[in-house]
């Protein structure tokens, strides 16, 4: 694996995700809607792009340099975010890319957002997922309700990483 690194997204990052977005086995594991128009993508992260709100931040997962990926601070509070991930490369999936993604961004939540609390949410078949989150430190705490994944209703599984338990120089953008 290279040298995994988070930036601010910027514009032309909605051609990275146009070709995730063609990608119907992405589209059905991240929720996205499979098939839609290049048109109807690129607004969107166009609007991603510029920002959702004070309290959503998403950064770029760059790969040596090319955009392979997001992770994203939901929910932000002064001492709490919820944590989530796509990276749009299948190829790159079981690779690492995503522990070293996450890593970074919880680094980041931590050390510079001054965070206390990040929880994440995910779905209950979605056994690489636990993975993940076991990987980052996580704690399950709960089950969740029901939400869709995979075309299926399915019960989510709530976990939570606490700030004393998570320990990483934060990354540079």
């Amino acid at each position: 694996m290279g040298r995994v690194s988070l930036r601010p997204l910027r514009p032309g990052d909605e051609e990275a995700a146009m070709r995730w977005a063609a990608d119907p086995e992405f589209c059905l594991a991240t929720g996205w809607t499979a098939g839609l128009a290049p048109r109807k993508v690129r607004e969107h992260w166009s609007r991603v792009i510029s920002g959702l709100g004070p309290d959503f931040l998403r950064l770029g997962a760059e790969l040596d340099g090319r955009l392979v990926g997001y992770v994203d601070l939901a929910d932000l509070t002064p001492t709490s975010g919820e944590f989530g991930i796509a990276i749009g490369e299948r190829a790159l999936w079981g690779r690492g890319v995503g522990a070293e993604t996450g890593r970074l961004m919880l680094a980041h939540g931590f050390d510079t957002l001054g965070l206390e609390t990040i929880t994440a949410e995910v779905h209950a078949p979605n056994l690489r997922s636990h993975a993940l989150m076991r990987r980052l430190g996580f704690r399950e705490v709960r089950e969740g309700g029901p939400d869709t994944y995979c075309g299926e209703v399915v019960t989510t599984v709530w976990y939570e990483l606490k700030w004393g338990q998570f320990a990483l120089t934060p990354p540079t953008f």
